[in-house]
């Protein structure tokens, strides 16, 4: 029973490090286009306004929320693997 405990508490912490870092490089990424988007279209607003304004819209986006499959993902899998290993 703390073998599996263990196993989960360090899988989370793990997987929290990956969630950040892969949140970290998205939102980076996003940012790095909205800056080409800026610079090629040179809209009336100021370059900060207009990355924010996008990066509070990709906040909210779909894209983001896939990220957290990082946590579901595994767990997951590992609770069949568990399952298949002792019950079937």
């Amino acid at each position: 029973m703390f073998a599996m405990a263990r196993l989960f508490i360090i899988g989370f912490l793990v997987l929290t490090v990956v969630y950040i870092s892969l949140s970290l490089y998205s939102r980076a990424v996003r940012r790095g286009k909205l800056e080409a988007e800026w610079e090629e279209t040179q809209p009336p607003l100021p370059k900060d306004t207009f990355v924010d304004n996008g990066l509070q819209e990709y906040d909210g986006s779909l894209r983001r929320k896939l990220i957290l499959g990082v946590y579901i993902v595994p767990f997951t899998l590992m609770c069949v693997i568990i399952y298949l290993t002792n019950f079937y």
